[in-house]
Order: structure tokens, then C-alpha cells, then sequence
């Protein structure tokens, strides 16, 4: 008996691997290969690819496809209907398989509902995508992003507050400090 949940209406292939508490939803389907660690919850209509990360503590919400070179740190959140690219120049009649871009989400980090992430770009350390944004470009630790195309608004704390003038998280109390144009907490 798997130390897991999937729903019947879900497939997980064989050769994924797949972590204790994790849950898998309707409709779901997780390639073999791909590696999904603990304590996930894995929404419905989830694809996870042959080739992807997704680390322990994350929650992936419905519609979302995570392809092949896209990793997952612990503890991310991927809004409703986010959406990852693999390759910057697709064309139909042009395999590209071997072009996929890896796109890496740190730790902690939050992607909102409806916001697209441009294969190749690295989101750092609790970082806040709004809903609706696009990424095309690296982001730092705690950058609040938001736009089409995402520019930085601000910082956020590590529990996805927006810091004030004075770097304090109002619902923890922590403190921060910006060195270097990064935010790093005190």
C-alpha cells in the first residue's frame, strides 16, 4: 500500500516517484519518471512531466503543467491555472526537445493564478508572482512581481506579506534589510 493518495480518475506512471502525504487529485497525471517529493498536493487536472522537480511541502492548484526542466524547490505554491514554457520558440513541425530551458523556483516561492513563467528564468527565495503576471526575466528573494511583463512593486516578507518603508513584517514581526539591491532578512 503507497504511503500516498491518488485519486482513481488520476494515472501516475510507473517510474514516478512520488513522497509520503503527498495527495494527487481528478484527472491528474504524473509521467514516469517525474519526481514529486513529500506532503504535496497535487490539484486536478495536474501534468507533471517525465523530467520535472517538485519538491517536498508544495502545492500545485488545478490546470497547471509542469514540464520537462522545470524544478519545483520545497514549498511552493502554483496558483490556479499558472503556466510554465519549456522552449522559447516553439513551432509545431520542429522538434525541440533537446532546446527545453530549465526554469527554477525556489524555495518558498509563490506563483499566482493565470501568471505565465517564460522557460529559462530562476524565481528566487519567497518571492510573490501576481495573479495574471508574466515572467520573463531572473527574479530576486522577496521581489513582489506584478505586470505584463512582471516588474518588480515592492518586497514581501518570507510569509508573503508586503513590507512598508520600514522592512517589517506586519503579521510576523520580521525584520529585513535591502544590500546590494536584495532583500535579506535581519
Amino acid at each position: 500500500m503507497p504511503e500516498y493518495f491518488v485519486h482513481d480518475s488520476a494515472c501516475v506512471d510507473e517510474g514516478a516517484q512520488i513522497g509520503k502525504g503527498t495527495k494527487v487529485w481528478h484527472f491528474s497525471h504524473i509521467m514516469p519518471g517525474a519526481k514529486v517529493g513529500e506532503r504535496c498536493s497535487i490539484g486536478q487536472n495536474v501534468n507533471i512531466g517525465s523530467k520535472a522537480v517538485v519538491g517536498n511541502g508544495v502545492k500545485v492548484q488545478n490546470n497547471v503543467s509542469i514540464y520537462d526542466s522545470v524544478i519545483l524547490e520545497d514549498d511552493v505554491f502554483c496558483g490556479p491555472s499558472c503556466v510554465f514554457t519549456n522552449v522559447m520558440n516553439p513551432r509545431a513541425f520542429v522538434e525541440r526537445k533537446e532546446e527545453y530551458k530549465e526554469t527554477h523556483v525556489k524555495k518558498g516561492a509563490t506563483i499566482g493564478a493565470n501568471a505565465t513563467i517564460v522557460c529559462g528564468v530562476s524565481l528566487g527565495e519567497y518571492c510573490l508572482i501576481a495573479a495574471g503576471a508574466v515572467v520573463t526575466r531572473d527574479v530576486p528573494a522577496y521581489a513582489l512581481m506584478v505586470g505584463v511583463p512582471a516588474r518588480q512593486k515592492g518586497w514581501v516578507s518570507r510569509v508573503g506579506e508586503i513590507l512598508g518603508d520600514d522592512l517589517v513584517c506586519p503579521r510576523t514581526g520580521e525584520k529585513y534589510i535591502v544590500e546590494k539591491g536584495q532583500l535579506k532578512p535581519l
